[in-house]
């Protein structure tokens, strides 16, 4: 089945772009959730006018990106978490975690566009990449500490 992405799907496409995919992936979950339609002639007609709207907001949503990777890269987080020994933590650090914190300072980022593969479990500094547009990523510093401890030498990973 062909199908045009109306919106960029991971490991799939682009917004505008014509794919092929399984005839149940695309009824049961693309079409429905509105993510693509039905690749016809009178659509793929439809799309080429999407393409060039697409272009021009694409551009302007990278400017936006850009200004906001300059301002996240000045950012530096700190979690304060139970440790056990080995600095180990009891819980961890998720992507969860650091959209709270980046709300908290002002930043209304989805958790979805925290590119953290796995969770943080130990103590340390760590540079989180947070995909802010197709072409932009920023890092923010996060640094894990021992509960109720201020100052301390931890070494870096990162």
């Amino acid at each position: 089945m062909e199908v045009i992405l109306k919106e960029d799907v991971p490991k799939l496409g682009h917004r505008g772009e014509v794919v092929k995919v399984a005839e149940g992936y695309g009824r049961n979950y693309l079409l429905p959730r509105k993510l693509a339609i039905e690749a016809t002639q009178a659509n793929k007609v439809v799309i080429e006018q999407m393409k060039q709207s697409a272009v021009r907001r694409s551009a302007v949503e990278k400017s936006d990106a850009e200004a906001l990777a300059r301002q996240l890269d000045a950012v530096s987080l700190t979690f304060h978490r139970k440790a056990g020994e080995k600095d180990h933590l009891f819980g961890s650090v998720t992507s969860v975690d650091v959209a709270d914190a980046l709300e908290h300072k002002g930043f209304n980022i989805d958790r979805r566009k925290i590119q953290l593969p796995d969770p943080i479990k130990n103590l340390g500094d760590f540079d989180v990449p947070i995909r802010l547009h197709r072409d932009v990523i920023s890092k923010v510093k996060v640094t894990v500490k021992k509960e109720g401890e201020e100052k301390s030498d931890h070494q870096e990973i990162g």
